[in-house]
């Protein structure tokens, strides 16, 4: 991060120390009055006062924590249940097939022998037949 692009220009150079110390309007787009406000509402005079203000620490910590946290099962159940019945509905809706002019035929899973119907199918088979040819066992397929 370039330091000089979130403090006031008379502060450029200066170590992260004596910035750390500076008054809060050191920080580009933090006026006098605001930070006179900061001071006069929760005793925060230097940047330093601002970083340890609990009630900005407690509330990027629920940020990160609110970022992290899983989506509900019942909520990602009916996301995929609305996204399938789009794709069946709108197959087109696939980008590549849009960009690449390419139609995407749906077929049920039942009608598809996935043992051969795949893009590794042809080095599969290969590797069975080396593998029947010198007797030994079939590699483990991809």
């Amino acid at each position: 991060m370039n330091i000089d692009t979130i403090i006031d220009p008379e502060y450029a150079g200066k170590s992260l120390r004596e910035i750390a110390a500076a008054p809060v309007s050191a920080l580009l787009g933090v006026s006098e009055q605001c930070a006179a406000a900061l001071h006069e509402a929760f005793g925060v005079y230097t940047i330093r006062d601002l970083a340890n203000f609990k009630f900005a620490r407690w509330a990027a910590a629920l940020i990160v924590l609110a970022d992290e946290e899983g989506v509900a099962a019942q909520e990602k159940a009916q996301e995929g249940l609305l996204d399938e019945a789009v794709e069946m509905t709108f197959p087109a809706s696939d980008p590549i097939s849009v960009d690449s002019g390419i139609t995407r035929v749906e077929v049920a899973p039942e009608k598809v022998d996935a043992q051969t119907d795949h893009q590794s199918a042809k080095l599969v088979e290969a590797q069975l037949e080396a593998a029947g040819a010198l007797g030994e066992a079939p590699p483990p397929a991809p």
